[in-house]
């Protein structure tokens, strides 16, 4: 039994408390928000409760949610501002709207001609300080609107580019047209646009298939509670 398992009962959740948790596949972030704040207001037998989470994982992400409660909601903006890990997987050879596989592929590439040095001189281009063009299929609000209902619709919006950083990147698996990755990135940085914008360097194109936060800040997913024994013990 974990400690977070052995001192769950005695979480105020009112006063505040800080949860890990592993989002499941096809959950969006504030699914798992919604579902242990109704699972705490029914627990505690409260109409109210603040909860929230440091970070959002798209929908077909998993890996590692920070959730707060009560008063601990008010670090919510100090957890955002750290550095993210990642593990995950590229497809090589096509591109998406999306530039994750939420859409389907649009536009196909060559990757006969893409070997271990061109991978190596693509993943140099990403150390470091970098300028990141989001995904046009992205919560970021333009003119009060998220751009993915903008997308959805079938505008057309220029979207700035923002300063990120990526400590590290490593490529830890290599059977073309897949490839596997490890980041430790800045808040901030979009992984979709990192696997689309390194099928750009590597002269073909590519996109997200697999994407999992195995770390924010000093917080491993390996304390992570499944998302369902939480909501278990939640109920006891």
């Amino acid at each position: 039994m974990s400690s977070e398992e052995q001192q769950i009962s005695g979480y105020d959740f009112l006063a505040g408390a800080t949860l890990l948790v592993d989002k499941p596949k096809d959950w969006t972030s504030f699914d798992v928000v919604n579902k242990i704040r109704y699972t705490l207001r029914k627990r505690l037998e409260v109409k109210k409760i603040k909860v929230g989470h440091a970070g959002t994982l798209d929908p077909m992400a998993t890996g590692l949610l920070i959730i707060c409660t009560g008063k601990a909601t008010k670090t919510l903006h100090d957890l955002q501002g750290l550095s993210k890990e990642y593990t995950g997987t590229i497809f090589f050879g096509g591109s998406t709207p999306s530039f994750d596989a939420e859409t389907d592929i649009d536009e196909r590439f060559p990757i006969d001609h893409i070997t271990p040095e061109l991978l190596e001189s693509a993943r140099q281009q990403f150390l470091g300080d970098i300028e990141q063009v989001p995904p046009i299929f992205s919560a970021i609000k333009v003119d009060g609107q998220p751009l993915y209902k903008r997308a959805r619709r079938g505008e057309t919006v220029e979207i700035k580019a923002r300063d990120v950083h990526i400590y590290d990147l490593e490529f830890t698996r290599v059977e073309l047209p897949e490839v596997d990755f490890r980041v430790h990135c800045s808040k901030g940085t979009y992984i979709r646009s990192l696997a689309h914008d390194l099928g750009k360097a590597a002269n073909s194109g590519a996109h997200l298939i697999a994407l999992r936060r195995t770390r924010i800040g000093d917080y491993p997913i390996e304390r992570a509670w499944d998302l369902e024994d939480l909501i278990e013990k939640l109920q006891e």
